[in-house]
């Protein structure tokens, strides 16, 4: 066992500090459990190597004085804000030259339509219609803004998606877009249309809970950068959207958000209520973000349009970090279209999240289908076309098997996510505020178990898996259906997800989604490829009978019943044909 003596004689032969130091790192290691050698040899299994006797005592010795430091280091006063100072960077990052962004993205064609009759019709049009309607002054900003708070009030006592609505800087925003279009000073697309920020988005004002009860009136006085540029582009904050507990999930404050096509089940995660806002006819376009599937899979869920971004394309200044080497902030809409405009609107660097970097994006983007490889898994029947794929044929793209990178363990790579979180939530795990945290708890005080060795290797071995994701998209232009959701997020590369029918289930009805993937940094081009997909299903325009929905909820007769807890941001990828339960 280490002595005051031994440990004093380690320091001096180590030649460490003065013999001051000296004996204050002994006092401070005096209230510290003394690490022995057969602690080490106990713990061998971390490190996997085998000591003798005397190589424990010496390692002994060593961690110890490792404890002292690392005590030190986890006293030291340190806020979620602080990113590390080595940053994980996509493939194609290093060298690229930085570009301009622009912020012209607009509709192709804007539709010539009348204000429909019915307040419900007017909800559920895409932000496309909507802002035509706006631009027109046939409706206003606050009468659209009116209806969007009204309809959220109505559902949200079914659906759980509203942890707090910002009602009244929704209305002054409105009021500012009416008085702005009114005078001929309109901003573009995005002027006058109300959206919801997934609850880990900084606001002033009003709460930023993160999911979890710990926060539930904690006010974070800083402006996101997301919801800054959104503001300068005039769109209007109505509500902050429920996410699952430190985005995991779609339970938070001990509850469920529900799925508006389902409600018996939740909505999937973590941009829970980002994606049942949305499906609900309850905003005209949200904010999520995803770390392992939190907008993909809520958006499959859901049945609404979500995209993530290539990593680094948008600013995460101001949302709250769940793994700094994988975060991604993007939008959840009705349609294609209206992902790209408010992507138009969103991405870019912006001096203080150092991921974050300018890239050209121009929307509408032009592509010729005919000169479109389609990446599609390679199988036994592959002359035997799924419906899905005879579309995309008809519309004259190449379809071109491939198979995804192999023999990668990938369950281990996501762990970054845990090693990453874990370090982010520690003082809230030390100090016992884990209230509602999920799964979270076990996985934070299991990720203390990984050695910094194996995250070093975890992370080399996914620069591997991002060369040969690079390599395979040097083959197509596009992924289709392909359940990358595990590759893709470990390598940075963007995703669109749509619905493209409903199914008909026994009790209830089912979106049924195509999940495009595209190049690094090339969200025109992903883009324009699901937009002309999505134009010949058209089954985003489906809705959900909600009132049936909110009937039986209202007598009583709807039953829910809560998805079992998810693994750390979602852990199983959706797959086309069955929606995952994620988060992050």
């Amino acid at each position: 066992m280490l002595t005051r003596r031994s440990l004093l004689a380690t320091l001096a032969t180590a030649g460490i500090g003065t013999p001051t130091f000296h004996r204050a790192l002994v006092h401070v290691a005096a209230g510290q459990a003394q690490i022995t050698p057969e602690m080490i040899a106990q713990a061998s299994w971390i490190s996997g190597i085998t000591l003798t006797p005397d190589e424990q005592q010496k390692i002994a010795q060593k961690a110890q004085l490792n404890s002292i430091a690392l005590d030190q280091l986890r006293k030291f006063p340190l806020d979620h804000t602080f990113p590390p100072a080595t940053q994980f960077q996509t493939w194609a990052a290093p060298g690229t030259p930085p570009a301009t962004p622009t912020r012209d993205a607009h509709y192709a064609n804007p539709a010539a339509l009348n204000r429909p009759a019915s307040d419900e019709d007017l909800c559920f049009l895409p932000v496309s219609e909507l802002s035509e309607l706006v631009r027109t002054r046939q409706i206003t900003s606050v009468e659209l803004t009116e209806r969007y708070l009204g309809r959220l009030k109505k559902y949200d006592p079914l659906l759980r998606c509203v942890v707090n609505l910002t009602e009244e800087l929704a209305l002054r925003q409105a009021t500012q877009a009416d008085r702005e279009i009114a005078a001929g000073q309109y901003r573009g697309p995005l002027h006058g249309i109300p959206w919801g920020a997934k609850d880990l988005i900084a606001i002033p004002d009003y709460p930023t809970t993160w999911g979890i009860p710990v926060h539930r009136d904690r006010v974070l006085n800083e402006t996101a950068t997301i919801a800054a540029r959104l503001q300068s582009a005039g769109a209007v904050l109505i509500a902050k959207l429920s996410l699952g507990a430190i985005a995991m999930g779609d339970q938070w404050f001990g509850q469920m958000t529900r799925n508006p096509w389902n409600p018996r089940n939740g909505s999937s995660g973590s941009s829970a209520g980002s994606a049942a806002a949305t499906a609900a006819g309850c905003a005209g376009f949200a904010i999520g973000t995803e770390t392992l599937g939190s907008i993909l899979s809520p958006s499959i869920r859901c049945g609404t349009t979500g995209l993530r971004p290539t990593f680094g394309r948008v600013s995460r200044q101001g949302c709250m970090p769940l793994a700094w080497s994988m975060d991604k902030v993007g939008p959840i809409c009705r349609s294609v279209e209206d992902c790209a405009v408010v992507f138009g609107a969103i991405h870019g660097a912006d001096g203080h999240d150092p991921t974050a970097v300018d890239r050209p994006f121009h929307w509408p983007a032009q592509v010729d289908l005919r000169h479109i490889r389609i990446g599609v898994l390679r199988r036994d029947n592959q002359d035997e076309l799924r419906e899905e794929e005879r579309i995309l044929k008809d519309l004259g793209c190449q379809l071109v098997p491939i198979e995804l990178p192999k023999d990668y363990p990938l369950r281990a790579l996501t762990q970054a996510i845990d090693i990453e979180a874990a370090e982010i939530f520690q003082d809230l795990l030390f100090a016992g505020k884990t209230e509602h945290w999920n799964d979270w708890t076990d996985i934070f005080r299991a990720a203390h178990y990984v050695s910094a060795i194996d995250y070093l290797k975890l992370m080399r071995v996914r620069r591997k898996l991002m060369a040969e994701m690079e390599n395979l998209m040097k083959q197509v232009d596009v992924l289709f259906n392909c359940n990358d959701l595990l590759h893709t997020n470990l390598s940075g590369h963007p995703s669109i997800v749509l619905p493209w029918k409903i199914a008909q289930r026994s009790e209830s009805q089912r979106p049924v989604p195509a999940t495009f993937t595209g190049h690094l940094f090339d969200e025109a081009r992903l883009c324009a490829v699901a937009h002309a997909f999505q134009l010949q299903v058209q089954g985003h325009l489906q809705r959900p009978p909600l009132d049936a929905f909110l009937a039986q909820f209202e007598a009583g007769t709807l039953d829910a019943k809560p998805e079992s807890a998810a693994p750390a941001d979602g852990g199983t990828a959706p797959t086309p044909a069955a929606p995952g339960k994620q988060g992050g």
